[in-house]
């Protein structure tokens, strides 16, 4: 059971504190980590104007199979097969890529707003998804309604405001919406067929969690080439970043 409930954080081990300042350190590294995330996409889309949102993400994947593997994972670690994240890479993929995209279109804090508001859908996709079929209290569709009332009030005062809005910007950002209802529930439904999955580190594996970055990331790169030839993505932003400012890669990935 003690090997079961281990942490470590980049290599160092967090098991001999006490759970209250595990949560502390983990939490106050993600938000950290999702700011400065924030200001290199602000600085590379409006001060750079670079407004590829597929190529973004297509780069952001190999940043992150780079970290995967400086973790130790490889593919001897996967428990489930491969074609259990086809589905996920692809809403995971295209979720990514229109977000990234919106910001050629909105502000940064009008795109954050929409993101918090995937509650509602995730809450009312999880109804349907096979695996989980999910039911909420009364009280917490509430909550996501009026999250999501607050969020139109936001736009509406944005729309008149900021000089970086637009409809493009919105419809991309909805459909990442949509996107992130199926994307969360498939992922807490892979969790939920399969135990093994979380269960990893009883065989001295990396967590389920790592698993599921890597093979949603491996399977879901080739689903980027589509939008990035029709749309002519791939050619235009490789010659901005080779012969423009090749120092734009150094904005990508999260950390």
């Amino acid at each position: 059971m003690k090997e079961e409930q281990s942490r470590t954080l980049f290599g160092i081990s967090l098991s001999d504190r006490p759970t209250w300042q595990q949560f502390l350190i983990c939490t106050s590294g993600f938000f950290f980590g999702y700011l400065v995330n924030g200001v290199c996409e602000e600085y590379v889309y409006n001060r750079l104007q670079f407004s590829f949102g597929w190529y973004f993400t297509f780069i952001q994947g190999f940043v992150y199979l780079f970290l995967i593997y400086l973790q130790g994972f490889t593919t001897k670690h996967i428990v489930n097969p491969m074609r259990t994240y086809v589905k996920l890479s692809a809403v995971l993929m295209g979720s990514h890529g229109l977000t990234k995209g919106s910001l050629a279109y909105l502000n940064y804090p009008a795109q954050i707003m929409f993101k918090s508001t995937k509650v509602l859908p995730v809450m009312i996709m999880g109804a349907f998804i096979p695996g989980l079929r999910r039911k909420y209290p009364v009280h917490e569709y509430i909550s996501a309604f009026l999250l999501v009332l607050g969020l139109i009030l936001f736009t509406l005062a944005d729309a008149q405001m900021s000089p970086n809005f637009s409809m493009i910007g919105i419809l991309m950002i909805s459909g990442a919406l949509i996107m992130d209802a199926f994307l969360g529930n498939l992922q807490e439904a892979i969790f939920t067929m399969n135990p093994e999955t979380t269960q990893a580190r009883k065989h001295k594996k990396k967590n389920g969690s790592m698993e599921m970055l890597f093979c949603s990331t491996v399977v879901g790169l080739p689903f980027l080439f589509v939008p990035m030839v029709l749309t002519g993505e791939l050619f235009r932003a490789w010659t901005a970043c080779s012969q423009v400012s090749p120092n734009l890669y150094f904005g990508f990935g999260k950390p």
